[in-house]
């Protein structure tokens, strides 16, 4: 790469962009309508329940200091199954909304740009009790799981969406991370897709820390095929997204 595309990239990681914009024609103080803040689904579509924090029977309670202090990536998992309670907690630690969406806005578990929230989760699910192989899609504001299809040969896919990276393929379920950048954008305009980034971290250290309460393991990817990936989850690769991934599978007995 030539100098000044290094200069062009290293641009994107400051915040010098945020002096070129004229916020008073963003798309929010222009009018234009807040974006959803859960993809819509088909009205016919049956949502899967998860249960939720009020409910959970196997899920300990965490130090976190000896969650952070044990923090790793692992990148090899035992055959052993998650239970569907440890999905809903995984994700509930990840996107759970707290309270009542309000103006647009739904506050969350893990800090958001202006609270916008871009991402969306889906779950390559392949050993999960409860839950037929297949892509699936969190609904945060109702904590449901909806699936979108099943998918043949859906552990070869995955591997070779993550450029041969073995362990999407061996996982027990992998959460994919999609933008949808107007979600952002209708706030900071240019100024938003390095705040996606930044949420995305957020997401990911989430999960990290939550797998230790489980005796699961996970492994951040940003290494992929772009449009391979995309296709496999249906998107179209230009207003929606994929921008990471982390499969997470046992590692461990759990100790009580």
């Amino acid at each position: 790469m030539i100098k000044n595309d290094r200069e062009i990239y290293r641009y994107f990681l400051k915040d010098s962009i945020r002096k070129k914009i004229n916020f008073t024609f963003t798309d929010q103080n222009r009018g234009v309508p807040v974006p959803p803040i859960e993809k819509p689904y088909s009205a016919d579509a049956i949502p899967i329940e998860l249960p939720g924090p009020e409910t959970w029977k196997t899920i300990p309670k965490t130090d976190l200091t000896q969650a952070i202090k044990g923090r790793k990536s692992h990148r090899a998992y035992q055959a052993a199954s998650l239970s569907l309670e440890e999905l809903a907690y995984l994700l509930w630690c990840t996107q759970g909304v707290r309270g009542k969406p309000s103006h647009g806005n739904a506050y969350r578990n893990v800090p958001s740009a202006g609270c916008r929230h871009a991402l969306e989760t889906y779950l390559g699910v392949l050993n999960v009790e409860g839950l037929p192989p297949g892509i699936y899609r969190y609904l945060p504001l109702s904590h449901e799981l909806l699936f979108e299809f099943a998918e043949d040969l859906l552990p070869e896919k995955m591997v070779e969406a993550s450029l041969g990276q073995p362990y999407p393929g061996k996982a027990a379920v992998t959460f994919i991370w999609v933008a949808i950048p107007h979600r952002m954008e209708w706030r900071y305009d240019l100024a938003a897709h390095k705040v996606i980034l930044l949420d995305a971290g957020h997401v990911c250290q989430n999960l990290y820390l939550a797998c230790e309460a489980i005796g699961a393991g996970t492994c951040a990817i940003a290494a992929y095929d772009q449009e391979q990936l995309d296709q496999l989850l249906g998107l179209d690769g230009k207003d929606e997204f994929a921008i990471y991934l982390a499969p997470v599978g046992k590692i461990r007995e759990r100790k009580n």
